[in-house]
């Protein structure tokens, strides 16, 4: 390993302490202790700004093998508090790699700490839940951190989505043939999404986090799209009555982990925030609306609170849970239909844009197209009924 020799400390909130050795940057960082099962994609995970706040925990005990390139960033910087990994890689190796990982938190800023038992801290926090948490290369007394580490922001009540959004509105153009147009809100939004769309010829206009309908509008979208982010969605309450609006008018929706939650709260459920949450490449879902499993990639603290049976009447249609995660029934995914059981709108909570891995969800993509499709189709048909009408008339 490249970087310091440092010594270490993890204090939990709840007391628990953990010796290692620093990581990356050398200071004091606190946020939310929480674990990521995915034993690849590391790069992917640390630029991924849903994770803002968080210290993360690595399960997979390996890290850093592939070292860091400027290919798989999924945003322009790191967005972890902190990092914790058992046994980093003392030299990468990958035909791509630029720079080590070490070097890259350091260079950022990032304070982590390898060497410790990251599997005792992790059934601890599966056992006690996540919780706040403080990493110091530079205090040795654990009482003296633990006091800091109480005195830190919880992640339940926090509105976090404004902190990592574009500041300015941008534009992802058309591969090929321009098809739709679709706004996305920026509430963390990772590279890969845009990108993915572009492909299937759309072209996206990425809208900051605070954006009006009125400004939503005025791209003429064929469809909207709300992104992943940090935070607790109960907090957030400018996105929601925006959605609201938007799907009184009969906007195509598509949301992703926080926006599954804002869809959730737009159409009348609650939501919870889980123990420990889901974050990995490596989590089973459900599709119910085709009964496929697909592994998909997850990264939420919170959840929907709807019934996972039959279908509940709200002022937009009818809404359904439409995936569930095989490991816990946690809601996964919501639709919501017309009195024809026609389809208007629907979000996932896990990220189908496959970054890091793995691919089985990206046909959401194309049933956002679909979804797209029809929905200008009849707005067609409508007009030229309208047409003939005032014609006859």
């Amino acid at each position: 390993m490249t970087g310091s020799t440092t010594g270490a400390l993890l204090v939990l909130e709840d007391g628990r302490v953990f010796r290692g050795e620093s990581y990356g940057a050398t200071g004091e960082t606190f946020g939310e202790a929480v674990f990521s099962t995915g034993m690849t994609g590391y790069q992917e995970t640390l630029t991924d700004p849903s994770y803002h706040r968080q210290v993360v925990v690595m399960t997979a005990p390996h890290i850093g093998n592939t070292g860091v390139n400027d290919d798989d960033r999924e945003s322009k910087r790191i967005w972890v508090a902190g990092y914790v990994v058992r046994d980093p890689a003392r030299v990468p190796s990958n035909w791509q790699s630029v720079r080590s990982l070490d070097e890259e938190l350091t260079e950022q800023g990032v304070v982590g700490i390898s060497g410790i038992d990251t599997r005792a801290l992790t059934r601890h926090l599966r056992e006690r839940g996540a919780m706040r948490v403080g990493i110091s290369s530079t205090e040795t007394d654990p009482d003296a951190l633990l006091q800091r580490v109480l005195a830190a922001g919880e992640m339940k009540g926090a509105e976090l989505s404004d902190e990592v959004s574009t500041r300015e509105a941008y534009v992802v153009p058309a591969v090929g043939e321009k098809r739709f147009t679709v706004a996305a809100l920026d509430l963390g939004i990772k590279a890969n999404t845009p990108r993915m769309m572009s492909e299937r010829g759309i072209e996206v206009h990425v809208l900051p986090a605070t954006s009006s309908l009125e400004e939503v509008n005025a791209v003429s979208p064929d469809g909207l799209f709300f992104s992943n982010g940090p935070g607790d969605p109960a907090a957030t309450t400018g996105q929601v009555e925006l959605l609201k609006g938007a799907l009184a008018q009969g906007l195509p929706y598509f949301g992703i982990c926080f926006g599954n939650q804002l869809f959730g709260r737009a159409l009348g459920f609650g939501t919870y925030k889980l123990k420990y949450g889901h974050r990995g490449i490596n989590q089973p879902v459900m599709d119910r609306t085709t009964n496929k499993v697909e592994v998909t990639a997850h990264n939420h603290g919170f959840a929907v609170d709807a019934p996972l049976e039959g279908s509940t009447r709200t002022e937009f249609g009818d809404a359904t849970v439409s995936h569930v995660c095989l490991n816990d029934d946690v809601v996964e995914g919501l639709e919501l239909r017309d009195d024809a059981g026609t389809l208007k709108s629907f979000s996932v909570q896990y990220h189908p844009e496959a970054a890091a891995g793995p691919h089985d969800a990206a046909y959401l993509f194309d049933r956002f197209v679909d979804l797209m499709e029809s929905s200008v189709s009849r707005r067609s048909q409508s007009d030229l009924l309208n047409q003939r009408t005032e014609e006859e008339a």
